[in-house]
């Protein structure tokens, strides 16, 4: 492992409890060099490499300036360092071989690195001496830059195939691995792993700051810093806060904080929220976790520009210091050596809060009990065992050995009735997800992988932790590669020995996952009380003491077998399991315990009530005994408290061992024969073969419907934008049906409740209520409808030659010149192709002109031109400038990062004869484009954008020519107090 226990340099100075100083932005000081392609090249005078083989456009490839100009990087650490930087970041966040393939120099990723390393050390040594004031204590530190890439390992980027990733858990792992051994190699103080926006991308990268470790033979700490999307504080691919929390808390980690996406001001209360987060660990870590946060210089205004002065971001900054929430504090997009300089004095003004700040701060602890505190896991939500969530029911229905059902479903490739029968169970109360697709007529791995991509698409499904059940390790470590939050192994076992044993659950740690741990070893399973306890304790010394495996996340399954079967050595197996389960909970602190109920109750198969009955029963008492999770059925309807005294009475004898004929009397009672009304048989499913479990409820948070359940749903419009808003598509043929009676034609459908629908979801996702995951969840909810109606367009089509409305529209994408990013393209190209539009993605890094071309040979209907950074803002106004020039005039949709209404009427729509449209989110770019494409609503929505743009420009003007006072008049009119 990644060496938990060790101290280093930074870790003491961070335990001085002065925060540290980070550096600022590397983007934004570049820019501020105006350097040209032949810099970037190392063509120009004075650079020392030269690429000019390197194929396309460089200019952007800031990596690549650590060999061609290694003096613009050398100046830009000089400047943060007299500005007070404690640590200075390498100019590597994208110098892996993914981000620099997109320029052609995937082959420079080791001397990348190592040159960053060394033009860091280089500057720290040269730098100059600062005032005693500014000085830093030790340091300064380099810590090696590693961003996210522009791949997703959760999210799709094709609409049409929830199921397809751009790259794999392993590539994405190694191509990590080689550009943190040249990190380490060089000699970094520690690794910042940056802009997490994927869960699942950041695991990755940790598992590759293990094995880099290993591979050079030298420990380093590791920061991680996440990016959050919206103002509810959740990432790009969906989890909450704890939730990313829980799922990293595996790695032994410097610090966790934020960066990017917001200013100061607007980061506060998710830091807040870290805080509290990361002190109630720290309460129970054997070493702590520090918080590091770097925020941009605000956020962007009109322009796409950071003007959030120095004094401005460091009084923003000013609460994070006085209330004690970060340990590392710096900046982020925007930000300068100025506003480092101003953070840095404002840190110096606090050293009086010194104390203050140590009470709050988390202590470096001697020596903690191995136990961290209850189990903790996660899907895009968290879920912890505590004394309100006592126990963890596990639905059991996705498991082709125990369902029929299922693994017909499974073996047709319908996939969609599969995703359904795992949405049932959540919605039914199932609090975490078993998967098993062991089969023999199964490609066992590439099902489990493609079924866990599936569910990872469905938000109301994958909120909930995942439990992985396989009996092939090749799968439990494949399907660990898919999934972003903190799931269950289930299961391993000592039946191949120590050795195998110790290094699964070696890796299981490393990919971050707890792990159910089988009574089960070299002598076979485990059966009476003795030999369950025993078993169990060996695993438990084992995986604490050699594989250092956190007692939190380890789960015993001391074997639910089956009873009444005829033969009386079965008939205290269920007694033995409670008995063993509180025997576990006194002597191995932290350790929990689950079993699968369905087993118990074996004998009686197709004898469902009695089964329910049993279950009931014995989750009574080993619930009672401490037994925290359980594989059941969820939607089951027979609990403890509705079994008749009788019954009862037979049943507890039977499992509790109260009589030696206990198991005879429950064979041959008359329970046999299920009383009338007992059993609710419509949520018994034919196709499954041992429905178990007790009835709990679940806590699931459904969006708000349009009107009252049952009432406000009567309208086939409002049942429409329901579906919409939830992502639900199992009514939508009956409701598109009667809404073809209803309305005058299916485009009036599209036209009406449909994008009514998804207006509403682009403003609920605006206002923080949804989140991306539901929102893609959505569009593919569109993308049905339209699917449903098109044969209805067609017919309406042939009848009417002219209805030229209903032609399938065409939207060409593109991410300008000089911008790698993807990500928000791809949103885009899926959101358009779910409401019925024909895509054409010309990916990234796309040159002006190629989008010209592409327009006059493929007539698109809309072009939509996506841009991240700054530099894209000008590419912007050259393509729609050239386009014009072409004597194009279809609508251009601008979106990205830093665009703005006010800078696309400012400086694009002026340069184009045709409508320029700025889209803030990509749930509106379908809405914001259908007027302009109707021939109905076009001359209206080009003059009322014309009119609005008009009026932004007049704006614009007015503030510009506002009479501003001078410094030295102000200073002249200041008031006179005395």
């Amino acid at each position: 492992m990644i060496a938990p226990h060790a101290l280093s340099p930074l870790r003491e100075a961070i335990a001085q409890r002065r925060p540290l100083i980070l550096d600022g932005a590397m983007g934004t000081m570049i820019q501020s060099y105006h350097l040209s392609e032949a810099d970037y090249r190392g063509t120009a005078d004075g650079c020392s490499r030269t690429f000019p083989e390197l194929p396309g456009q460089q200019t952007g490839n800031n990596d690549l300036l650590c060999l061609t100009r290694p003096d613009i990087i050398a100046d830009i650490h000089r400047r943060y360092l007299e500005a007070g930087a404690d640590i200075i970041t390498t100019n590597t966040f994208n110098a892996q071989r993914i981000s620099l393939a997109d320029y052609g120099c995937e082959h420079l990723v080791r001397d990348i690195n190592l040159a960053a390393v060394r033009i860091a050390r280089e500057s720290c040594a040269q730098a100059t001496r600062l005032p005693d004031a500014m000085r830093q204590t030790a340091g300064p530190f380099v810590v090696g830059s590693v961003g996210p890439t522009n791949k997703s390992l959760s999210m799709s980027p094709d609409i049409n195939d929830p199921a397809l990733r751009a790259i794999t858990f392993n590539d994405l792992a190694e191509a990590y691995t080689e550009q943190m051994t040249a990190l380490i190699e060089g000699g970094v103080d520690a690794l910042l792993l940056e802009t997490c926006f994927d869960t699942l991308n950041a695991k990755a990268a940790l598992y590759a700051a293990e094995e880099a470790m290993c591979r050079t033979g030298r420990r380093c700490p590791v920061m991680l810093s996440a990016t959050v999307s919206d103002r509810a504080g959740r990432l790009l691919s969906g989890q909450t806060l704890e939730a990313f929390f829980i799922s990293v808390s595996h790695a032994p980690l410097l610090s966790i904080g934020l960066n990017c996406s917001f200013g100061a001001e607007e980061m506060l209360p998710h830091i807040r929220t870290l805080r509290k987060l990361v002190n109630a660990h720290n309460l129970r870590a054997r070493v702590p976790i520090y918080i590091s946060a770097h925020p941009n210089a605000g956020l962007p205004n009109q322009l796409g520009q950071y003007d959030e002065t120095p004094e401005l971001m460091a009084s923003h900054v000013s609460p994070f210091l006085e209330e004690g929430l970060v340990d590392i504090i710096g900046g982020c997009c925007g930000t300068t050596d100025e506003h480092i300089k101003a953070i840095k004095e404002l840190t110096l003004t606090r050293l009086s809060s010194e104390e203050e700040n140590n009470a709050i701060a988390p202590k470096l602890c001697a020596s903690h009990p191995t136990s961290r505190g209850g189990g903790s896991f996660s899907g895009l939500e968290p879920l912890t065992l505590t004394p309100e969530v006592a126990f963890i029911n596990v639905g059991e229905r996705c498991n082709v050995a125990g369902s029929r059902k299922f693994l017909r479903l499974i073996k047709e490739k319908n996939y969609e009735e599969a995703v359904e029968i795992a949405r049932k169970q959540v919605e039914d109360g199932a609090l975490v997800l078993d998967i098993n697709l062991d089969d023999g007529l199964l490609d066992t791995q590439a099902e489990m992988c493609h079924f866990l991509n599936l569910l990872a698409a469905e938000p109301d499904i994958c909120r909930v932790p995942f439990m992985v059940d396989s009996s092939r390790w090749d799968v439990i470590r494949a399907a660990l590669g898919c999934i972003q939050g903190k799931c269950i192994v289930n299961s391993i076992s000592l039946k191949e020995g120590e050795a195998v044993f110790l290094e699964h659950a070696r890796e299981i740690h490393r990919m971050g996952a707890a792990v159910i741990v089988m009574a089960f070893d070299e002598e076979g399973q485990a059966s009476t009380f003795e030999r369950r306890i025993a078993v169990c304790e060996r695993a438990y010394h084992l995986l604490t003491e050699q594989a250092d495996f956190p007692a939190e996340d380890i789960i015993f399954d001391p074997n639910i077998l089956a009873i009444a079967t005829g033969m009386p050595e079965h008939d205290r197996y269920a007694l033995d399991f409670i008995r063993a389960t509180a025997w576990i909970k006194e002597h191995l602190p932290g350790a929990h315990v689950s079993g699968g109920v369905s087993n118990l109750s074996f004998s009686f198969r197709g004898n469902n009530y009695l089964r329910e009955a049993m279950h009931a029963v014995f989750l009574y008492h080993a619930r009672k005994a401490g037994m925290g999770m359980a594989i059941v059925n969820p939607a089951t309807s027979v609990t403890y408290a509705d079994i008749p005294a009788d019954q009862l009475e037979v049943i507890e004898d039977a499992i509790l061992a109260r009589r030696d004929d206990a198991c005879e009397r429950l064979i041959e009672d008359t329970i046999l024969a299920r009383p009338q009304g007992t059993l609710d048989s419509s949520r018994t499913s034919p196709d499954r073969e041992g429905d178990a479990g007790s009835q709990f409820s679940g806590n699931s948070e459904a969006l708000p419907l349009t009107g009252k359940q049952g009432e406000g749903l009567h309208s086939i419009a409002s049942r429409l934008i329901s579906a919409l808003r939830r992502g639900i598509t199992d009514t939508l043929e009956a409701d598109l049906a009667e809404a073809l009676n209803e309305y005058p034609s299916p485009i009036a459908i599209i036209e009406g409740p449909l994008m009514e629908g998804m207006n509403l979801v682009g403003k609920l996702f605006g206002e923080g209520k949804m989140f991306l995951p539901q929102v893609v969840k959505t569009a593919r909810t569109m993308k049905r409808a339209v699917e449903i109606l098109q044969p209805a367009i067609t017919a309406a089509s042939h009848s009417d030659e002219t209805d030229k409305g209903t032609k399938r529209p065409k939207i060409l994408v593109a991410t300008v010149k000089g911008d790698v990013h993807d990500i928000g393209k791809n949103i885009v190209a899926t959101v358009m192709a779910c409401n019925g539009y024909e895509v054409i993605d010309l990916g990234v890094m796309v040159p002006a002109e190629t989008i010209v071309e592409k327009t006059l040979k493929l007539k698109p209907d809309v072009i939509g031109l996506s841009g991240l950074i700054t530099p894209s803002l000008e590419e912007m106004v050259h393509t729609v400038h050239l386009l014009d020039e072409a004597g194009i005039s279809i609508p251009v949709m601008i979106g990205g990062a830093t665009t703005s209404a006010l800078h696309t009427a400012l400086k694009i729509a002026p340069v184009y004869h045709g409508p320029v449209l700025h889209v803030c989110d990509a749930s509106q770019n379908a809405p914001l484009a259908a007027p302009f494409l109707n021939p109905a609503t076009q001359a209206e929505a080009q003059d009322a954008l014309a009119k609005e743009q008009a009026a932004l420009r007049a704006q614009a003007e007015d503030k510009r020519h506002t009479d501003l006072t001078t410094f030295e008049e102000a200073r002249e009119q200041k008031p006179k107090y005395f």
